[in-house]
């Protein structure tokens, strides 16, 4: 598979592009799959890292990223790091596209909100849930967007083993809970089915903390 593949993830990777912060060193691409959007942030970082849970995009990541100096990918679980490898406060910039809703939100945000350096940027491209008229109306609208793009692109594409779950929050929840854990984060809901969540790290204190019971 090359790099010019398109789906509804890549679709958006100019949303999260578009955030990397000028001069940034240090980036994080959360369920970094085949390495894809990693491999771009890397044209705009000292160094990108990818991490995933599944071995096998890992895998695939390394071999599609091997050219690649300033990249690495790493075999884990972000939320679970008994290892230290990924230290708050250490990012210029955090990523995760189509992943959040494989965790617990507040978790998952709270975590990489966290791991951000005081003025790091976090961007956030994911899925969620018709729970009203008004959703499925304006899912609806995006049947002939995607198809039209899927014809320019020359089809839809997925990696092979992506893991692959329906979201559980609605629209509206997701909007409710980045706005309470990540004050003044810009969120914007999408035609093709996916929501976007840009939030700055002004100051170290800005950081959510842990969720209870932490």
């Amino acid at each position: 598979m090359s790099d010019d593949y398109w789906n509804h993830n890549v679709h958006y990777h100019p949303v999260v592009l578009g955030a990397v912060p000028d001069a940034c060193g240090e980036a994080l691409d959360i369920g970094c799959g085949d390495g894809l959007l990693t491999r771009k942030l890397a044209g705009r970082a000292r160094q990108a890292t990818g991490v995933d849970r599944s071995a096998e995009m890992i895998r695939l990541a390394r071999e599609r990223g091997a050219h690649a100096g300033n990249v690495a990918f790493v075999e884990a679980d972000f939320l679970d790091d008994a290892q230290g490898r990924f230290p708050e406060g250490k990012y210029d910039f955090v990523s995760a596209v189509a992943v959040v809703h494989h965790m617990d939100f507040e978790a998952a945000v709270t975590r990489m909100a966290r791991l951000l350096a005081p003025g790091g940027r976090l961007a956030i491209v994911g899925l969620a849930g018709n729970h009203t008229a008004l959703d499925w109306i304006i899912s609806g609208a995006g049947v002939p967007a995607s198809r039209i793009q899927a014809l320019r692109h020359g089809g839809k594409v997925d990696p092979p083993g992506m893991p692959v779950e329906d979201a559980r929050m609605s629209w509206d929840q997701v909007r409710r809970e980045a706005r309470r854990l990540l004050p003044g984060c810009r969120f914007r809901r999408h035609l093709l089915w996916r929501y976007s969540i840009v939030w700055e790290r002004r100051e170290a204190a800005s950081a959510p903390r842990p969720p209870a019971g932490d």
